[in-house]
């Protein structure tokens, strides 16, 4: 089984930055202490709405790259030999339908489940060994982890804000909140928003240390098609800006279509096609994505290890039946 670092952290104790720390990394019982050191060296963050000055230099090499990741839930394979790869600057989507594996494929990424066997790196770092190099540098956003439900808005964003260690983590968050349209319910208790409004605020979470690489787990679900469209256009600005990766994973095919590059397919824990939107459109023979995810989720011949379906009498293949 692939090692972690020495000591697993609880839930969240990721979020925490380095100055914080008590285990260190593997590697030597002076990293963590190290770390403190080389962060107060480094100073501040990226700049807000720039990208960081060493992206161009690491472009070539993928941000995230990830081989052979395969896990196994007590003889359920959830995911089963997974590689890809994500470059800088590119949005990906992970698509698939529902226990295809995607949520437990990010939740290895962030470092909260343990792979059975498999290899990922992240901005050149093996992530379970050296994560904690590189979660600063990351966020995740899902409208299906709830904030504290008694903290009002501005005070969840704030506990965050100051995990991450952020210079001005007020006027940061003051900012997001009004990018966001969330002003009005800064002191209203988390537990008290709508789903849209939850939405929102997970989203605000997510961008308060400026990520280098966004990993977004159906960040429009709840909204309405006026503000979904919104987001959309604040993320895809933000990313233009920043020249921050990201990964999507979403079941709202126009979405998909609209903001990634590339799109990966998964069925049963397994990636079974991948390419641009219209290399699938093409591939398929199909005028929308909805149309690729049905012939997928629904026909197994989309898997490489299971025969493809017979022909039918007209000489059609089943998968690509109007």
């Amino acid at each position: 089984m692939a090692q972690l670092d020495s000591a697993r952290p609880a839930p969240y104790m990721h979020l925490m930055p380095k100055s914080f720390r008590i285990a260190p990394d593997v590697g030597g019982p002076d990293v963590g202490l190290a770390a403190t050191a080389d962060r107060a060296a480094a100073g501040p963050g990226p700049t807000p709405d720039t990208a960081p000055s060493h992206l161009a230099a690491t472009s070539a090499r993928p941000v995230i790259q990830v081989q052979g990741l395969t896990k196994n839930f007590a003889g359920v394979m959830a995911v089963d030999d997974v590689s890809f790869a994500i470059h800088a600057g590119q949005t990906t989507g992970l698509l698939g339908g529902n226990g295809a594996g995607k949520t437990t494929t990010i939740a290895i990424l962030l470092g909260l489940l343990l792979p059975t066997r498999g290899a990922i790196t992240v901005f050149g770092q093996d992530m379970l060994r050296h994560r904690y190099r590189v979660l600063p540098r990351m966020n995740f956003s899902s409208p299906y982890v709830d904030l504290p439900h008694r903290l009002t808005v501005r005070q969840n964003l704030m506990v965050y804000a100051d995990l991450y260690g952020l210079d001005h983590a007020g006027q940061r968050v003051d900012t997001l909140l009004a990018d966001l349209d969330l002003t009005a319910f800064t002191r209203r208790p988390a537990g008290q928003l709508s789903a849209g409004q939850k939405t929102r605020v997970a989203l605000a979470k997510a961008l308060l240390n400026q990520p280098e690489l966004l990993l977004l787990d159906e960040p429009t679900a709840s909204l309405d098609p006026d503000t979904a469209d919104w987001v959309r256009g604040y993320l895809e600005n933000y990313q233009r800006r920043t020249g921050a990766s990201i990964l999507l994973a979403s079941h709202n095919m126009a979405e998909v279509e609209r903001m990634c590059g590339h799109v990966l397919m998964m069925r049963r824990g397994r990636i079974v096609d991948s390419g641009t939107p219209d290399d699938l459109l093409a591939r398929y023979g199909r005028q929308t994505l909805e149309q690729v995810f049905l012939d997928i989720a629904r026909h197994p011949s989309a898997d490489p290890t299971i025969e493809p379906p017979a022909e039918s009498p007209a000489g059609t293949s089943a998968r690509h039946r109007p």
